[in-house]
């Protein structure tokens, strides 16, 4: 595929913030006391992501950081949880938890064949610049750029945040690949402009998750980011 750089979803795509945020949850709210079913509060938790996207996208709420949504999902879940009890402390701990996810195994040995080749490669979600700056460095992420909607004020799948991506990388939008895992994000990237590439994360919402169907019309399906990775770079 002929692009100059690729640009990549990091919350399911790179990390597995499941299992991730769960042992974080287990562990803060565990050490206060509080038991529950910790997978099943944090699937509930990334539910409220989207709502609370689509709402500032919409103009129900004002922009503010991906960590203040962050904090305004989490004070619902623990309320509809029975978990109400949770200090101010330790809910600020548990949304520093997506500075903390673990990378998929295959995510950083994939960057690093392409940080040998000619492709430029950066983030693109919409977590913070200061998240994914520290998320890439304790995951061992090595990207050449860390990009955020937060740049563009604004949160996927707006189409100015993948526009500013190109703006900022100096490419042709046709000439700049989103990766992601996720079939919406994928749609929107194309929508505005971007060649796409789907990564299968089957473990993203835990073993028991129905599968995930890539989107028609997305150019390139790769195993994995490695695979990915041999495909732009063109090694076997």
């Amino acid at each position: 595929m002929d692009v100059d750089a690729a640009v990549f979803d990091v919350f399911g795509t790179m990390t597995d913030w499941r299992s991730s945020v769960s042992e974080e949850l287990a562990d803060i709210a565990g050490r206060a006391g509080l038991r529950a079913d910790w997978p099943a509060v944090t699937d509930a938790w990334r539910h409220r992501y989207r709502p609370f996207l689509h709402k500032v996208l919409a103009g129900d709420l004002p922009w503010r950081p991906l960590d203040e949504l962050h904090r305004l999902a989490l004070d619902d879940v623990l309320t509809e949880h029975g978990l109400g009890a949770l200090g101010e402390a330790d809910r600020d701990e548990l949304v520093r938890a997506w500075h903390r996810l673990r990378p998929w195994p295959d995510a950083a040995p994939g960057l690093e064949i392409l940080h040998g080749s000619r492709i430029v490669t950066a983030t693109l979600s919409n977590g913070g610049v200061g998240l994914l700056t520290r998320l890439t460095k304790q995951a061992g992420l090595r990207f050449d750029c860390v990009l955020s909607a937060e740049l563009a004020t604004s949160y996927k799948p707006d189409p100015r945040v993948y526009l500013m991506a190109a703006e900022l990388l100096e490419v042709e939008p046709r000439r700049l690949l989103m990766v992601a895992c996720h079939p919406d994000d994928l749609e929107a990237a194309a929508k505005a402009g971007l060649r796409t590439a789907y990564v299968p994360r089957p473990r993203e919402w835990g073993p028991d998750a129905a599968p995930v169907e890539p989107p028609v019309d997305v150019d390139l399906i790769a195993d994995d980011i490695v695979d990915l990775a041999r495909a732009l770079a063109g090694t076997p």
